[in-house]
């Protein structure tokens, strides 16, 4: 007797701690009859596994990336972009300084100089690359095209670049020729001074002067971004069009002017005569960049990627998968949805458990890449939407681990049952939705093309964003990677036979009735 209640004791257990699980999920149980005795299980399910070329991803991001680099086994890729210029609303220069009203500043209704610059903070690669980038302004308005495979083209005079090529630089990512003094420079608050940045003068008549004049002529042209870009500027494409092996992260990318101002008392708004011999009596001047109109998430910016046909060889091979970022691989997983249903469809799911498994690679290589810090497991039928509608993962149908790079190097999702349960419970309803809307052009290849990609998920690399106030980590907002990174995972379509040679397992812990 004793026996009997101890196991009793510890069944209640078991199924205490699987009840604390927000996952579990219940395929075919409703009551359960107090007069049957429950036991837990363990099983496994063969999940087939595959790399596919992400052709273009969904980029919605501040940052943008310009450079080339080329990787010995994946080839190279290439990164440009295209920006917007924000103008604050209802926008107006400083005004000329008035003797009699002490109103304005400016010595004259002038700009002295303007320059376009590209501000980085962060680079991969070689930052000693000798590199050239390229700036070139946009004639037509940019589409809310957040899309990888932009082409630039479409949106600046590429056929007669001296007509739309606002300046050319070389450069490399760590400025050599700036001193350990200016570098480490800090202001009253400790914060550092010195930006790295590539910079591009322009032509202050166009960019400056012909602007101060058409604000004051046509103010409605600068009331807002729309309007300042409809009128006035489109906006600018940075590329980088030499060197080979650096990536810059940029991070914003300033329209700057220079005024000559007058240095004035700031109780009575008078200028400050010089003290200096040779300029007694003079008005004291002075001059200053001030950042006009600079790229923000308030307006339109766009990445392309280029990645060499390297990208789809490496995709072809069937003894392992890869996921590679930028814009690169994912790895697909057919999850064997049916057989779970078939062989559990009266019992409980209390975890169910993937693991992708990453091959620990060593390169000789200086600037190698390693293997994405974060994933996110997400259903094929749902990657369109849940970037573009910028969701965040439910854990129900989209998960998201870091990598264990430490004990494991796995990717491990320990519980996607609510996954399993969803896809199987809401298939019927979907597929028959998926009919009606399709009508007549629906048939049997379409059939069995939606019966695949309803089993299927996606593992992609990405980026997470958090919020670390009030001694909490919440979880703000998810992006496709766009820095380089790879991993080779253990998996592929490779068949021995008619078996798949190297599934992964599906593991699967359920409650069962015992009869």
């Amino acid at each position: 007797m004793k026996v009997k209640y101890l196991g009793a004791l510890l069944l209640a257990a078991t199924l205490t701690f699987f009840g604390c699980d927000d996952n579990t999920g219940t395929l075919g149980i409703g009551m359960l009859p107090g007069s049957d005795g429950i036991s837990a299980h363990t099983t496994t399910f063969n999940v087939t596994t595959r790399s596919v070329v992400a052709d273009s991803v969904f980029a919605k991001t501040s940052t943008g990336y310009v450079g080339r680099f080329t990787d010995p086994q994946f080839g190279y890729y290439e990164a440009s972009f295209l920006t917007e210029l924000n103008c604050i609303d209802d926008f107006s220069f400083p005004e000329k300084y008035d003797f009699d009203k002490k109103t304005g500043i400016l010595t004259d209704d002038t700009v002295a100089d303007v320059r376009l610059v590209v501000f980085y903070s962060t680079w991969f690669g070689d930052s000693l690359n000798a590199c050239r980038m390229s700036a070139y302004e946009l004639d037509k308005k940019l589409e809310r095209n957040r899309y990888t495979n932009i082409k630039p083209t479409d949106y600046y005079d590429w056929l007669n670049p001296t007509k739309s090529l606002l300046g050319r630089r070389a450069y490399t990512a760590y400025d050599t020729s700036v001193t350990d003094e200016e570098r480490n420079e800090t202001d009253s608050n400790g914060n550092k001074t010195y930006y790295p940045s590539v910079i591009f003068t322009l032509d202050k008549d166009k960019f400056g002067n012909d602007w101060l004049d058409l604000c004051q002529s046509h103010p409605e042209y600068f009331k807002n971004s729309d309007a300042f870009i409809e009128n006035v500027f489109k906006g600018v494409y940075i590329k980088s069009d030499y060197g080979d092996g650096t990536v810059l992260y940029v991070d914003r990318v300033d329209l700057q002017m220079k005024y000559q101002y007058y240095v004035l008392n700031d109780t009575t708004r008078v200028p400050y005569k010089r003290k200096q011999e040779g300029f007694e009596g003079q008005d004291s001047t002075a001059y200053r960049w001030q950042t006009e109109f600079a790229s923000t998430k308030e307006v339109i910016q766009a990445n392309q990627f280029l990645n060499s046909d390297k990208i789809a060889e490496l995709a072809k091979i069937e003894d392992w998968t890869y996921i590679k970022s930028p814009a690169g691989i994912f790895t697909e997983a057919i999850l064997p949805y049916d057989e779970i249903y078939e062989k559990l469809s009266n019992d409980t799911l209390n975890a169910v458990k993937l693991t992708f498994t990453n091959y620990n690679e060593k390169s000789d290589y200086e600037f190698s890449m390693s293997a994405p810090n974060e994933v996110l497991l997400l259903r094929k039928v749902d990657f369109k939407s849940f970037f573009e509608e910028n969701k965040l993962p439910d854990n129900i149908t989209s998960f998201t681990v870091a990598h264990n790079n430490v004990t494991t190097n796995q990717y491990t999702f320990n519980n996607i049952a609510r996954l399993v349960t969803t896809c199987i419970k809401g298939k019927d309803a979907a597929k028959k939705k998926a009919k009606e809307e399709a009508g007549s052009t629906w048939t049997d290849k379409k059939d069995k093309q939606w019966e695949e990609d309803w089993k299927t998920v996606y593992l992609i690399p990405v980026t997470i964003s958090y919020d670390t106030s009030n001694n909490t980590k919440t979880m703000t907002g998810i992006q496709n990677d766009l820095r380089p990174g790879y991993a080779k995972l253990k998996g592929g379509p490779a068949k021995e036979g008619d078996k798949v040679k190297n599934p992964l397992k599906l593991e699967v812990t359920y409650t069962t009735f015992n009869k």
